[in-house]
Parts: structure tokens; sequence; C-alpha cells
């Protein structure tokens, strides 16, 4: 079975990428039983509205994972407890709204497991990601075997200790956050699909998907500034899995960056 991850979706160009080059992907790489997508940056660089959620669900992708901007729109708050296939971290306090977790059944009619964590290394306090995925796993795999997470960190460090630690326990170990994609892919020892981080999909004439100048102005200052998603060099980066149904483990895992043109 064939699953496209999509990394973090940033405003309004690199939604513009994700619907031009879905049907291009599908047709090079696929055909995909399901697409994750993580949009935590999908409105305007911060959060998701739910005109963006539906737009998404609209254009093909099954599940939308997020991350700690999931709260920067505050309209979220109306919406995240009613639209099922919407997670957020799942090592959030309890009682936060949204769930950590869904269970979605793809295209073939078979369920896939989708969990999402965030990291704890200069993050965040978010309770422990490898505790939480250890209670939220029986509950996922009591219904399916093919399991893919997506683990929003910053630390490298902390991301490769989750993919050796998850190893033959999940499908894929998916990083997210940092907008720069890693060419470490990899199917693990055990069967477990790695990547670092999957990486941006929007403007990379940037500052992780923001425009340079505000930017710098604010490292060489060190006084506030509001950013702006910037709009040149879009691509989308993402990563093709193929799993084995039967076993939930991975057969391989690809790297994608492929660029956009909005006026080609």
């Amino acid at each position: 079975m064939k699953f496209l991850f999509i990394g973090d979706i940033v405003g309004r160009p690199g939604r513009e990428a994700a619907l031009a080059l879905m049907p291009i992907l599908t047709q090079k790489h696929g055909p995909f039983d399901a697409v994750i997508a993580n949009a935590e940056n999908a409105a305007g660089g911060k959060g998701v509205t739910r005109a963006i959620v539906d737009e998404l669900f609209e254009w093909g992708v099954d599940v939308i994972t997020t991350g700690n901007h999931v709260w920067a729109q505050r309209e979220v708050f109306e919406f995240i407890d009613t639209v099922p296939n919407l997670i957020r971290p799942a090592n959030f306090p309890k009682n936060t709204p949204g769930r950590g977790s869904i269970v979605a059944t793809t295209n073939a009619g078979v369920e896939i497991g989708v969990i999402n964590i965030a990291g704890q290394v200069y993050m965040e306090n978010y309770e422990n990601p490898f505790h939480t995925l250890d209670f939220i796993l029986p509950q996922i795999r009591a219904q399916t075997k093919l399991v893919i997470v997506d683990f929003h960190a910053e630390a490298t460090s902390e991301k490769i200790a989750m993919g050796w630690y998850a190893d033959g326990k999940v499908s894929a170990i998916i990083g997210t956050h940092t907008h720069v994609q890693t060419a470490d892919e990899r199917v693990l020892p055990q069967g477990t699909a790695y990547i670092t981080d999957v990486g941006m999909t929007g403007p990379h004439d940037s500052v992780i998907g923001m425009k340079k100048d505000i930017v710098l102005r604010r490292f060489l200052t060190m006084l506030p500034v509001r950013h702006k998603v910037a709009d040149d060099d879009v691509m989308l980066s993402a990563v093709v899995l193929e799993l084995d149904e039967k076993t939930g483990k991975a057969i391989s895992i690809q790297r994608i960056r492929h660029p956009f043109n909005k006026n080609a």
C-alpha cells in the first residue's frame, strides 16, 4: 500500500502547491491509498482555519496533522472537536480540545492509524512523547497494524531517538516542524520507515517560509517584528511510503522535493 505524507504546508503558497502538485505526484508515484498532510502553518504561516481544513479535505487530503502552532487561529477551538480527521499533538495536557490520533479508512477500505506527537526538547512543556506513544499505541494497534506517526519536534537527537524507540512498533516515524528536509530517509532494521524531517511545502526563498528581510531584521536588531509568508521558490516536500498491509512494516520510503511554478 502507498501513502503520501506532505510536509508542513506554509501559507497560501504552500496550499497552492499542494493543490497543483498532488495530482502530478499521484500520477508519478501513486495511486495513493491515503494522503496525510501537516497543516499547522497553513493559515498565513501559523495555525489552520475551518475553510482551509475543508479545502484540504476537498483536494484529497485524508488526515491533517498539526503541531505547536495549532491554536494560533482562535477559530480552531470552534471546530477541532468536530472534525475527526484533524488531529493535534497527543501529548498536550488532558482535557485539551481535539484528539491526538485517528484510525482512518483508506480509499481501499483499509484502516490506518495516524498519531500526532510533539517533542519536548526546545519545545513547550509537553508530556513525555515516548510515554505518550506507549499509551496510545495499543489502542491503535488493536484496530490496525498500519500506524504512521507525525513526530513534530525541534531537536534532531530527539527525533532520531524516537525512530529507534519506535522501530518495529509503528510503520513510519515522520519528523516535522523544522521546515528543512533531511536526507536520512531509510527503513530501520525492525521495519519502521524513518526521516528526521520531511521538510516544508511552501516558499523556500525564505527563512523557513517567512520573508527573509523581516527575519533578518529580527536577528540584527533583536526587536519584535511581524513575520510574513514569503512567496518565491515554492516547493512541495513530501515522502512516499510503501507499507505491507499484512505486517504493518515499511517496504520503502522515498523523499520528494517538487518545484511549483504558479505561472507555468
